[in-house]
């Protein structure tokens, strides 16, 4: 049996300019903070919210640039513990479900298929592929499932309930199960090979 391949009918999808003209700190990068091993300070009443929300005290904290100037600057270490981390000090946060939504995606074809590029909440702009694979949680009955895509490190962005479902009009079918392609790598959906 030959892998169908997913119909390009459906939404349409921003081009992948698009997406890094809105994404303002795309390509300016982000901290060495896998390079830096300062002592742990403790952790600090901040959490990054299910719903993308960034907490401090209990208060949203509703300066955009002060939560991408925090999210450059975000860890999650083989502990499974998330830090904020600088040179001199790493400060663990609490983390609901992701680090990171993504709120964006673009669909481009290459001559290995199609490839996908993703927008978060935070500015960054990631292709899922070898380097950044999607990930997919079964939750409940029926089939339905919740879209992870690796950003960095070991950080996560959870794709929007929207974007979870123009996924779904993109999926693929063969004796393996339902799969997703990008970027040349195959993602199994719901723990199919």
């Amino acid at each position: 049996m030959t892998a169908e391949r997913p119909s390009i009918s459906g939404p349409s999808f921003p081009s992948l300019e698009a997406l890094i003209a809105r994404a303002e700190r795309a390509g300016s990068g982000t901290p060495p903070v896998e390079k830096w091993n300062p002592p742990f300070c403790g952790t600090i009443d901040m959490t990054i919210r299910a719903d993308g929300t960034w907490t401090y005290l209990g208060s949203p904290i509703t300066r955009e640039a002060l939560v991408r100037l925090f999210a450059s600057v975000l860890r999650k270490d083989e502990d499974g513990r998330t830090y904020l981390v600088t040179p001199v000090e790493k400060l663990g946060v609490q983390v609901e479900d992701a680090h990171f939504l993504a709120v964006e995606m673009s669909r481009d074809e290459d001559p290995s298929g199609p490839v996908l590029t993703f927008r978060t909440n935070v500015g960054d702009v990631v292709t899922a592929g070898p380097n950044h694979p999607l990930r997919f949680v079964s939750r409940g009955e029926g089939g339905s499932f919740e879209p992870y895509l690796s950003v960095r490190g070991r950080l996560e962005a959870k794709l929007t309930r929207a974007l979870a479902f123009d996924l779904a009009g993109l999926l693929g079918d063969d004796e393996d199960g339902p799969f997703l392609r990008s970027n040349g790598a195959r993602f199994a959906v719901g723990g199919a090979a």
